[in-house]
C-alpha cells in the first residue's frame, strides 16, 4: 500500500501539538510531535518527515536555529515555521534559510490542511519529474499483444499473484521476449490490487552503470558522502516508495551489491550511502534477466540466498517461435502504432507475407519482429506488404540469421572493443552538436551511463 505522509509538530505549546496532531491523523497523515528540541535534528532526520511545523520560540534553542542545522545537514523536507511574531525580519531570515512558508498565530485548523497540501502537491510533482526522466510513469495500461493460450496463462498467474501482498517478483526470458512489458504490467495489477489509481514505476539497468554509480542510484547518498556528492539525493529504493522498482538485468549485480539488495529485501530499510539513519521501504522489486540464475549460483556468480528471496514468484516469458498465432497480431499492432498520427493508409501483411513470419524462429524474438516491421513502415511504400517486399533472409524461410545484414562486421583481425565503444560514443557527440541527453538518446543508452563513458574515455573536453 502507499505510505502516509509524515508530518513532525514541534512546538512547545501542548494544546497546538494535541490539536493538530489529532486534526491532521483524521486527516490520513502520519504524525509525531515534540513538545521541546532535545535532540529534534537527529529525531527529524531518524524518521525522514515530508513536512516539520517548527515553531520559532523554543525554550531550549530557537526553530530558527534549528532550521538552520537542518540546512547545514542537508536533510531534504519541507520546514514551515509557526510564529506569533508577525514580522517581516522573522519571515525574511525564515525563507532565507529554506523555510517554505511560516504561519502567523493565532491560526485556523483550514488553514494548516491548506498549507500542508500545497506543500506535498508540490513535492509529489517534483520526486514525479524526477523519475519521469528515467522511466515511464505506469499510468497507461501497458498492452500485451497476443491471444495464444501461453499469454493467456501468463496474465493470469499475473493476475493471481496480485492478488497476495508480494515483496518480489522474478521475470526470466530471452532477450527481447518483453520482459519490461509484462514488469509494468504486473505493476498495474498490483495497483489495481491495492486500489491505487497510480503509485510509481521506477527502473534501472543493473548492467549500464559500474558497481559504485549503481549503488549510489539504488541507496541515495548523503551529502559529503562521496566527492561529487553536494547535496544529498534519495535513492530509488526511496523515490519507488508505495510502488514498484524494476532491476533490469539483475544477473549482471555484483556479489558485494547483491549482499546489499538482499538485506534491503529481507529488513525492508535501505540507509543512503555515507549516513547511518535506517529509511523504511514499502515497495515491490521486480526483477528480469535472460541469464539462468540456477546455473549462475552454482558457478558462484550469483548469491543463493538472494536467488532464493526473488524466486518466491516467478514468470517465465515464452520465445515469440512458442506463440507463432500471436505474430500477425503482433505485426497488425506494430504497423498501427508506429504509423500513428499519419496520413499513410496503415499497411497490412499479405497472406502470403504473414507466412513467412510465422516460419521464422526469431532468434530476436518480438523485439526484433518490431524492428522489421519499423524498417518496412520507413522503407516500402505499398500497403498491403508482399513477400518481395520482405527482406532476402526472412524470404528464404528458416535461413540462418548471420545473413541478416549488419550495421558492423567484424573485421578479421578483430578490434578493440573499448576502442570501438568510444568511438561511437565520439560520434554521437559529434552528430548531436555535444548534446548529451541527444547523444544518450541516440545510443539507447541512460544519461547517467553516457556520462560515466564520457568521463571514463576522457571525452569531457
Amino acid at each position: 500500500m502507499r505510505s502516509k505522509a509524515r508530518i513532525f509538530l514541534v512546538d512547545d505549546d501542548e494544546l497546538i501539538v494535541c490539536t493538530l496532531s489529532r486534526v491532521l491523523k483524521k486527516s490520513g497523515y502520519e504524525v509525531r510531535t515534540a513538545t521541546s528540541t532535545d535532540d529534534i535534528v537527529n529525531k527529524i532526520r531518524a524518521w525522514t518527515p515530508a513536512v516539520v511545523f517548527l515553531d520559532i520560540r523554543l525554550p531550549e534553542k530557537s526553530g530558527v536555529d534549528v532550521l538552520r542545522e537542518l540546512t547545514e545537514l542537508g536533510v531534504r523536507t519541507q520546514v514551515v515555521m509557526l510564529t506569533a511574531d508577525d514580522t517581516a525580519e522573522t519571515a525574511v531570515t525564515a525563507m532565507k534559510l529554506g523555510a517554505v512558508d511560516y504561519l502567523t498565530k493565532p491560526f485556523k485548523v483550514e488553514k494548516i490542511k491548506m498549507v500542508l497540501r500545497n506543500i506535498l502537491e508540490k513535492e509529489s510533482l517534483r520526486d514525479e519529474v524526477n523519475y519521469l526522466r528515467r522511466v515511464s510513469s505506469g499510468l497507461l495500461d501497458p498492452v500485451i499483444v497476443g491471444e495464444s493460450k501461453a499469454i493467456g496463462d501468463l496474465k493470469a498467474r499475473i493476475e493471481r499473484i496480485a492478488g497476495a501482498s508480494v515483496s518480489t517478483l522474478l521475470i526470466t526470458g530471452e532477450s527481447g521476449t518483453g520482459k519490461e512489458v509484462f514488469a509494468r504490467y504486473a505493476h498495474r495489477m498490483f495497483q489495481r490490487s491495492a486500489g491505487l489509481e497510480f503509485s510509481p514505476f521506477i527502473q534501472i539497468n543493473c548492467a549500464s552503470l559500474p558497481e559504485t554509480l549503481l549503488e549510489s542510484e539504488l541507496f541515495g547518498h548523503e551529502k559529503g558522502a562521496f566527492t561529487d556528492a553536494i547535496t544529498e539525493k534519495k535513492g530509488l529504493f526511496e523515490l519507488a516508495q508505495g510502488g514498484t522498482l524494476l532491476l533490469d538485468e539483475i544477473g549482471e549485480m555484483q556479489l558485494s551489491l547483491q549482499a546489499k539488495l538482499l538485506r534491503v529485501l529481507e529488513e525492508r530499510k535501505v540507509r543512503h550511502l555515507g549516513g547511518s539513519e535506517e529509511i523504511p521501504v514499502d515497495i515491490t522489486v521486480i526483477s528480469t534477466t535472460n541469464k539462468n540464475l540456477a546455473e549462475a549460483v552454482e558457478s558462484g556468480e550469483f548469491r543463493r540466498d538472494l536467488f532464493f528471496r526473488l524466486n518466491t514468484f516467478h514468470l517465465q516469458i515464452p520465445t515469440l517461435r512458442e506463440r507463432r498465432e500471436d505474430i500477425p497480431l503482433l505485426a497488425k499492432h506494430y504497423f498501427a502504432s508506429l504509423m500513428a498520427g499519419s496520413k499513410r493508409a496503415v499497411k497490412r501483411l499479405s497472406p502470403e507475407a504473414e507466412k513467412l513470419l510465422m516460419a521464422y524462429d526469431w532468434p530476436g524474438n518480438i523485439r526484433e519482429l518490431r524492428n522489421l516491421i519499423e524498417r518496412i513502415v520507413v522503407l516500402e511504400s505499398a500497403v498491403e506488404i508482399q513477400p518481395q517486399h520482405l527482406p532476402e533472409w526472412l524470404n528464404s524461410g528458416k535461413e540462418e540469421h548471420r545473413n541478416k545484414p549488419r550495421f558492423f562486421v567484424l573485421p578479421d583481425e578483430g578490434v578493440s572493443l573499448e576502442s570501438l565503444e568510444k568511438d561511437v560514443i565520439e560520434q554521437a557527440l559529434e552528430r548531436t552538436n555535444n548534446n548529451r541527453t541527444q547523444a544518450a538518446k541516440l545510443l539507447d543508452i541512460s544519461y547517467d551511463t553516457l556520462r560515466y563513458q564520457v568521463k571514463k574515455f576522457g571525452l569531457d573536453s
